[in-house]
């Protein structure tokens, strides 16, 4: 997506006593598109979050928002001032205002409150709950609400922070595609923060990767998926399996037989990635592997196999065909794969 930057973050640096939380961190978001940070729990992504809607102040480093530095080379500006929404990971509503005060607290204007607000209750679809209490409504309702009391005053920036996770497996689908359909109708600039993958990839155009502090990858979903930078990104996003080898110019050398890489690599020790929507299974005692586990999730089922190096690869598989463990099997692997030299990897 192009377009001007609404979000610029340079060099960004946060540190807590001993701990780098946020290090040197450039980032950018352009108008009308939805961002995600993702990674791991402690990775620096909720930090750069209350950096960027000025919560925290940066040790290093700038922001620009629509075109104004409200952070660096001396200048502060406060979260009040930057015209940022926020929409918390236990929402923060007001108990004690309905639906309608709640979405209206924020728009400073009284001429064109109650119209905003109206206009706001349409769009998340609460208009007929307007007069309700926070405690009545469902966590996805209350998730609606928070979406729109932060687009009220028209923000140039929407930001949410772990927005899905107090919702049980059963809404957060639902209420993750709402939320999106929601931005876009409104044409909201977004940043989103997540620990999960699946979600990154659902909802965000482009997805910014993050582990200790550092970006280390910023594309779109597919391009994330099908080429991560590095070993972290490529078995952080999606479910990948890595499998020891010997590089042959273009071609893996493994204890699953010789497998064609998207590109050449230096000769040496690698570790492929493969995922398990490329590896088929064929029932056959010669075979290169062992069937150790089985994951069941009615629409496909992940199976885990043993290989005589010590290695572990999964297949992912529709539901009609049956594996036992204990089964020998041979294994096949679709399309190239990608490979990281082993001097690069390190376990996490």
């Amino acid at each position: 997506m192009s377009g001007p930057a609404v979000v610029e973050c340079r060099r960004l640096r946060k540190g807590y006593d001993e701990v780098l939380a946020v290090d040197d961190v450039d980032l950018d978001v352009t108008h009308g598109e939805l961002l995600a940070l993702l990674g791991p729990s402690g990775c620096g992504k909720t930090t750069t979050l209350r950096l960027i809607a000025g919560f925290e102040h940066p040790d290093a480093g700038s922001i620009t928002l629509d075109g104004r530095s409200v952070a660096g080379n001396g200048a502060f500006v406060s979260p009040e001032q930057r015209k940022v929404g926020v929409v918390f990971q236990e929402y923060a509503l007001f108990p004690h205002l309905d639906v309608a005060r709640n979405v209206g607290y924020g728009v400073r204007d009284r001429a064109t409150r109650e119209a905003r607000v109206a206009e706001m209750l349409d769009l998340v679809g609460l208009a007929p709950m307007s007069e309700r209490l926070p405690h009545e409504l469902s966590g996805g309702q209350q998730q609606r609400v928070a979406l729109a009391r932060a687009l009220a005053p028209s923000p140039s920036l929407v930001l949410l922070d772990e927005p899905f996770s107090d919702l049980d497996a059963s809404m957060r689908g639902q209420v993750r595609d709402e939320v999106r359909q929601i931005l876009r109708e409104a044409h909201a600039t977004a940043v989103v923060v997540t620990h999960d993958q699946e979600e990154a990839l659902s909802i965000a155009d482009r997805i910014a990767v993050m582990n200790d502090g550092r970006i280390l990858q910023v594309d779109t979903p597919s391009e994330l998926y099908a080429n991560p930078a590095d070993r972290f990104v490529a078995t952080f996003v999606g479910d990948a399996d890595l499998i020891r080898g010997e590089a042959d110019d273009d071609v893996a050398v493994t204890a699953i037989g010789r497998l064609p890489l998207a590109a050449a690599v230096d000769g040496g020790p690698i570790e492929v990635v493969v995922r398990p929507e490329q590896v088929r299974l064929r029932l056959d005692g010669a075979g290169e592997g062992v069937v150790r586990d089985l994951v069941y999730f009615g629409h496909d089922q992940l199976v885990a196999v043993d290989l005589a190096d010590g290695s572990r690869i999964r297949s992912r598989m529709g539901p009609g065909r049956a594996f036992e463990p204990g089964d020998r099997v041979s294994i096949t692997v679709s399309g190239a794969a990608l490979a990281f030299p082993s001097a690069q990897v390190r376990l996490t």
